[in-house]
């Protein structure tokens, strides 16, 4: 077997941000519904770079960049990807709703779809809500969506952080949208 070596960055070919604005995304727009910590907040915008996602609303009481604790973990992503804040997110639901996306939660829920048996449409775009690291999506914000995925889990505890759960979701989407479609 050949030697494994870590590439180095300017071996990784990735693009500027001029170029990753003007790139196809992935048919996924982001909302955080009242998401307490930045640093959650950084790391969800870096996630979504990682995936090429069109765009982050941050709802409620989501903080918004510029922010040291936002940018200490997004690595300049707040500047690639586009954000929107908005106070009120049954404002943006509707929006998104009347521009054709569909609007998901990721929230254990009665009636929900686990994520396994979650089968993305490429002419679809959808919305994905991800809410408080306390209470989870808002009450308001269920009683809008289309429908509610969940992660399967199988250990003690009863979720997973943000953070994970936005990076499983994204990485479930991106492979079965785009590396197995």
């Amino acid at each position: 077997m050949e030697d494994m070596r870590k590439l180095k960055t300017e071996e990784l070919g990735r693009v500027g941000i001029d170029d990753f604005k003007k790139q196809d995304k992935l048919p996924i727009t982001v909302i955080l519904d009242n998401v307490r910590s930045m640093h959650n907040i950084g790391s969800i915008f870096r996630t979504s770079d990682g995936f090429a996602i069109e765009k982050i609303y941050l709802c409620g009481i989501t903080a918004q960049p510029p922010h040291r604790e936002i940018e200490k973990t997004a690595l300049g992503a707040t500047q690639s990807i586009e954000w929107v804040y908005s106070a009120d997110i049954s404002e943006i639901i509707l929006e998104l709703k009347a521009a054709q996306y569909t609007v998901i939660a990721i929230e254990q829920a009665h009636n929900s779809l686990m994520l396994n048996d979650f089968q993305p449409k490429t002419s679809e775009k959808y919305a994905l809500i991800f809410g408080n690291e306390v209470n989870g999506v808002s009450d308001e914000a269920m009683k809008l969506i289309d429908t509610c995925i969940e992660i399967p889990q199988f250990g003690t505890k009863h979720s997973f952080n943000i953070v994970v759960s936005a990076g499983i979701v994204l990485w479930d989407f991106f492979a079965k949208l785009k590396l197995r479609p």
